[in-house]
């Protein structure tokens, strides 16, 4: 892991509601705050880590998750450029171990700060202060927007949604494996497999290996409306 100190142009670029606070506090960022190049496919936290540092992405992508007894995983959420991870800011604050695993789908760059200074900021700066209490508002939304998902709704609803979902990004084709869908819709790949070779029999789409190609995307809305 590369590490260096890092400059005030790079901290803004990133971190966009730091653009217009008082000085202090990014001086102290430049000053304590360490970056990081962590390569791809890293274990970044295992669950029952000590949260030592508090992270904010620079670039590249994240992935937090949780992995059952019987190897299920299930993604809780995704760390993109300017995000930070609510699991570390909370046990930051409560004194807590990590209760998940973190994993680099990326070559990542962080800018990291030790977590006695985040608990030092939260009773100094009001913008690291709401800042702290708008991550945890956000993010506990989206992990609760998880569960409803796996909670409630089919799993062939939500893979379509997954899929339609990504193809936002990625065009028509998906470059992922079966497993990695599982893990961010909650089964197993097993099930994600056998309903993926429906769709494709339904001739919503094409499976090759390490790819999806999405032929029928009015048949794949239909999906979503499905009771």
């Amino acid at each position: 892991m590369n590490k260096r100190k890092v400059n005030e142009d790079e901290i803004l670029d990133a971190l966009s509601f730091l653009k217009g606070i008082e000085q202090a506090g990014i001086r102290e960022l430049q000053r304590f705050g360490i970056f990081s190049l962590i390569p791809k496919n890293q274990f970044i936290t295992m669950e029952g880590d000590s949260c030592q540092f508090f992270s904010f992405v620079l670039s590249g992508k994240i992935k937090v998750y949780k992995t059952a007894e019987n190897g299920r995983e299930i993604t809780l959420y995704r760390l993109e450029k300017g995000q930070s991870c609510i699991l570390t800011a909370s046990c930051i604050l409560s004194n807590k171990k990590f209760p998940a695993i973190s994993f680099s789908e990326e070559a990542v760059g962080v800018i990291s700060i030790p977590s006695p200074l985040f608990l030092e900021w939260v009773g100094k700066y009001d913008f690291w202060r709401n800042y702290v209490f708008n991550l945890l508002s956000e993010r506990l939304s989206a992990i609760i927007s998880v569960v409803e998902e796996i909670a409630f709704r089919n799993v062939d609803i939500r893979l379509a949604q997954h899929l339609i979902n990504i193809t936002n990004v990625n065009k028509d084709e998906i470059k992922t494996t079966h497993q990695l869908i599982a893990g961010d819709i909650g089964t197993s790949r097993e099930v994600v497999s056998r309903l993926l070779k429906d769709f494709e029999e339904e001739g919503i789409l094409i499976l090759s290996r390490g790819s999806i190609k999405i032929i029928d995307y009015p048949s794949l809305n239909a999906k979503l409306k499905k009771v």
